[in-house]
């Protein structure tokens, strides 16, 4: 007969690896650590990824500081769009930030250890400030509908009262979508094994290595992926049809062009955000490597986020002279 404090485990083999199927079990060990394999292994190379990174993370952090600062600073960019673009940057900066400081802190110290609950918290933020990236998007794209399909209505529509909720609704879905992932994920104990190919927690390579149902994991994924990217990229895609037929009404081609540059910037970084990330996370469920996978994902987790005050600065003339007026208070 067996003993309380004892517990009966057995392996059946899975799709990738082994699980344990508990029969009885108590005082169960779960899973303590996990192992992040990083972008590449190579010893020579991890002295050039701590440079590059630490200097890519330290130009996104000043770049989107710069645009919080300005916006904040100047009475001209106290509209809505610009109320979204600093949130936009507040986001982008907590959303590097999940993942780059650690990958950085490995590289100096050569140890890829995360624990169970550092991992989970680091998903848990990367998802929250992910998702917020998608809707803050969605939002800024319904805010160039109303401006240039309702210019007459702007001021009256896009309400500071409704900016504020706008971003309250998002902030509050987002962690909606976080708190749901994450709750989904503790329920799981046993995994097919502890290394993560990545340079951090990946909330879909973590499903996959989790003991557990398949469709499960699978009702996670879909419902995680529609709340934070097909609800929003819906959203953007239905205001830019807007966009685009009220423009093709303009008579003159210079008139067309000044009313879409407008939402250049917006288009460039939409573009250059849900067109790498859907890449990564398509390309990774047909053939690509996870390597390869954890390399490509570092365009939208890192690159994009450094690079959108240059594009949203370089192409607005507004917020070049607030930046420059700051700079010159400053100095």
């Amino acid at each position: 007969m067996m003993d309380h404090n004892s517990f009966v485990m057995l392996q059946y083999r899975g799709s990738t690896g082994w699980c344990p199927s508990i029969i009885k079990a108590q005082n169960l060990t779960q899973v303590s650590e996990f192992h992040l394999m990083g972008l590449s292994d190579d010893p020579d190379l991890q002295p050039i990824l701590f440079g590059l990174f630490l200097s890519m993370y330290l130009v996104m952090m000043l770049g989107n500081l710069l645009i919080i600062l300005a916006v904040s600073s100047d009475s001209h960019l106290h509209s809505p769009m610009y109320f979204f673009l600093s949130n936009l940057s507040l986001a982008d900066i907590s959303f590097t930030s999940t993942t780059v400081p650690k990958m950085i802190v490995d590289l100096q110290t050569h140890n890829r250890v995360i624990s169970y609950a550092g991992c989970l918290t680091q998903m848990s933020f990367f998802m929250l400030f992910g998702c917020l990236d998608s809707l803050l998007l969605s939002v800024m794209a319904y805010d160039r509908f109303v401006a240039i399909c309702h210019p007459l209505h702007y001021q009256v529509i896009m309400s500071p009262r409704l900016c504020g909720l706008l971003v309250l609704m998002s902030v509050l879905i987002s962690l909606l979508v976080s708190q749901m992932h994450n709750s989904t994920l503790l329920q799981f104990t046993y995994f097919k094994k502890e290394e993560i190919s990545h340079f951090f927690c990946d909330p879909s390579q973590l499903l996959n290595l989790a003991c557990s149902d398949t469709f499960t994991n699978n009702v996670v994924m879909y419902f995680v992926g529609a709340m934070s990217g097909f609800f929003p990229i819906s959203g953007i895609l239905f205001s830019y049809y807007k966009i685009v037929s009220s423009i093709l009404r303009v008579p003159s081609s210079g008139g067309k062009y000044k009313t879409f540059s407008t939402c250049g910037s917006h288009l460039s970084v939409v573009c250059l955000f849900y067109g790498t990330g859907l890449g990564v996370y398509l390309s990774s469920a047909v053939s690509l490597s996870p390597r390869k996978c954890a390399v490509a994902s570092v365009v939208y987790t890192v690159v994009t986020p450094m690079l959108n005050p240059f594009i949203y600065s370089l192409r607005n003339r507004d917020v070049k002279r607030a930046m420059c007026r700051f700079l010159r208070k400053t100095v």
